[in-house]
């Protein structure tokens, strides 16, 4: 990064123009371990590039596919959240986490009835999780509200 700030990615040094930006140093574990951290710290945006690399290298790894979805909620690409998080719960019906963050990506986007249906699933999954059921009493009482 210069003192300037950071470049934008079709100003990358060594592109030629019409070729994708260089891949990140390290490999997928870097990657992934690096997106991690950009996560919690709350770059969700440039977690989701490196996220999305490496999920482009492993697409059967299922912690870097909740990670990139992850991501892609907190970056608000709510859309992308919801598809990503449903192949998970595709592939594992019982996992909670799945459930609980496509549930809340369908709310984002306005499906209070798919949210409420994966939410409720989640919590009854995991009934001391609070957050699972703050958000499912969310849900409901949003979709009461527009009935």
């Amino acid at each position: 990064m210069s003192v300037e700030g950071p470049g934008r990615p079709d100003d990358s040094q060594g592109d030629e123009p019409g070729e994708h930006p260089a891949a990140p140093g390290g490999g997928v574990y870097e990657w992934y371990t690096r997106g991690l951290e950009l996560l919690r710290s709350g770059s969700a945006a440039a977690a989701l590039q490196l996220l999305a690399r490496a999920a482009e290298a492993e697409p059967g790894s299922h912690s870097i596919r909740e990670a990139l979805a992850r991501a892609q909620f907190g970056a608000r690409q709510f859309g992308a959240a919801a598809e990503s998080f449903q192949s998970i719960v595709e592939e594992e019906p019982a996992e909670d986490y799945a459930r609980f963050g496509l549930g809340l990506s369908l709310s984002r986007m306005g499906d209070f009835e798919g949210a409420v249906e994966h939410l409720a699933l989640a919590a009854a999954m995991r009934p001391e999780n609070q957050d699972y059921a703050r958000a499912l009493r969310h849900a409901r009482a949003t979709l009461a509200f527009r009935r």
